[in-house]
């Protein structure tokens, strides 16, 4: 009986899920920051931010320790991290923010910003987020599942494991280096299989996934979702069938991150041919920060336990300029000063050498006990021109209740701020291939965000003149993926569009009319 098989059946947990289920977030965190700093103390970080003289503020009650670490080491954006320190690392230097020599560099999706960022992956991320991925396919045991669904096979659309090497580190999408050293025992479960995963260009990929679909039984689907519809489509057209289960008839559980899947969920219901499970992950290059542990729950825990240190920004003016960027100076708290209901930015300081670092994702805290969260977008992907405080969560809930309305779908849209006369507007660029009446779609969409958020509805009367919308072809916008050089498994559309981003956008649409 497969090993995967075996441990689902008899709900097998593992002790780091125990020890967080029945630990307080605050003493999982407290621990865990100890760990990092003990393990870097001698790396050239640690001794140029005093990592000793921190430690030694566990020794007192209280939040010393803590207040030392926000004291001794600053925060970091991705610039100032990788040109003061992961730069050096990238050269061949040891030590630098994390004990021995980096071998990986995970190449990041860049929607924020024009060209891919090198995130370093150390030995031990890689553990920690095999580590992770474990624990969250035990959680599998918590669903109605049918007991042959745990023989099944895994299918994993990500980046090529094919590495490109650069002399001294290799550098990739995370999705191929976590592929290239899949456990062995994994390896009966997983497609498209070593040969396929190494193929570096995309659509010869994907071909290569449709050709053997029908020769694969698979349980489960992993990928970012405009991709995975994408490989559907393929499939559907391919074979000249009406859905997903007539090729994969015991497909049950999805598992996406990167996005919110709220836009995608009315395409993905026309290419299934019965309802399956949805499970969220929030899986950054950065290392694996939080998981949907329960059926039926929209909610993310995050794992306290396994490498990473958070800290929560409030997301709010004190702590951030008008871009988006966190100031120095900015409030950062701990799992325990966090209230439920409020919206932070997250800071965090891993295994992979990131300390103190701007992720870049802001997420609302459901419930703290449980270290519960959802996300809401990002720091630097809202709009707020003029006082409406539109986030990434007001977008995507927006867009999913016009497209239930109209019964169309759209997987792809992005947004942009602009100037309108003396004062401002919106520009929605909406990517359906269903006949819509723009106009229509126009008002809804407006209407919708006026319910949604009090701000954007008071700047409707205010300084927010004007909303435009333009109706483009689904293909528009992975075509211009595609000439960016971000078609893959971990690249996905931002939902605003800012400054250069979208001055080569408007070109780009120039050229294709």
């Amino acid at each position: 009986m497969p090993i995967l098989s075996t441990l689902l059946r008899k709900g097998i947990r593992i002790r780091e899920s125990l020890e967080q289920e029945y630990s307080n977030p605050y003493d999982l965190q407290k621990q865990e920051l100890k760990k990092l700093l003990i393990t870097a103390s001698q790396t050239l970080f640690g001794k140029h931010y005093n990592f000793n003289m921190i430690l030694g503020g566990y020794k007192y009650f209280g939040p010393e320790f803590f207040d030392r670490f926000k004291k001794y080491v600053p925060v970091h954006d991705y610039n100032k991290i990788y040109d003061e320190w992961w730069s050096k690392a990238k050269h061949g230097n040891m030590n630098v923010c994390w004990p021995g020599k980096l071998k990986y560099f995970a190449l990041s999706s860049g929607t924020s910003e024009a060209s891919s960022k090198y995130i370093p992956i150390t030995k031990d991320m890689h553990k920690a987020i095999q580590k992770t991925s474990i624990r969250q396919i035990l959680t599998l045991n918590k669903y109605e599942l049918p007991n042959e669904f745990f023989a099944g096979g895994i299918l994993m659309l990500g980046g090529s494991t094919q590495l490109n090497n650069r002399g001294s580190f290799f550098e990739g999408d995370l999705s191929g280096i976590q592929a290239a050293q899949l456990p062995f025992w994994f390896q009966h479960f997983y497609k498209p299989g070593r040969k396929i995963a190494k193929t570096r260009n995309w659509d010869e990929k994907l071909d290569e996934i449709t050709r053997n679909a029908r020769n694969w039984n698979i349980n489960i689907i992993v990928g970012v979702p405009a991709w995975i519809q994408i490989l559907m489509e393929k499939i559907l057209d391919y074979y000249q069938v009406d859905n997903i289960h007539e090729i994969w008839p015991n497909l049950l559980v999805y598992v996406h991150g990167g996005v919110s899947f709220d836009p995608y969920r009315k395409g993905f219901e026309k290419l299934l041919g019965r309802e399956i499970y949805y499970i969220e992950t929030y899986l950054a290059s950065e290392g694996f920060i939080a998981f949907q542990y329960r059926p039926n729950h929209r909610t993310m825990r995050l794992v306290l336990n396994n490498g990473i240190f958070y800290e929560f920004v409030p997301f709010e003016p004190k702590n951030f300029d008008e871009s988006g960027a966190v100031l120095p100076e900015a409030e950062t708290l701990m799992i325990d000063e966090v209230e439920d209901g409020n919206e932070y930015a997250l800071l965090i300081s891993t295994c992979a050498g990131a300390w103190r670092y701007m992720i870049g994702d802001v997420v609302k805290i459901v419930n703290k006990n449980e270290a519960e969260i959802i996300i809401t977008g990002r720091t630097k992907h809202f709009l707020s021109l003029c006082g409406e405080h539109l986030s990434n969560d007001n977008m995507n809930k927006a867009i999913e209740l016009v497209a239930n309305d109209l019964n169309i779908t759209i997987p792809e849209f992005t947004v942009a701020g602009i100037p309108h006369g003396s004062l401002f507007a919106h520009h929605w660029y909406i990517g359906t291939d269903d006949i819509v009446n723009a106009t229509e779609l126009r008002i809804k969409l407006d209407n919708c965000l006026k319910e949604l958020n009090d701000d954007y509805a008071v700047e409707r009367g205010a300084a927010l003149k004007e909303v435009f919308v333009s109706i483009l072809p689904i293909q528009t916008f992975y075509k211009y993926m595609e000439k960016k050089g971000k078609v893959g498994g971990q690249n996905k559309f931002p939902r605003v569009i800012k400054d250069n981003q979208l001055e080569d956008w408007c070109a780009f649409l120039t050229l294709t009319d």
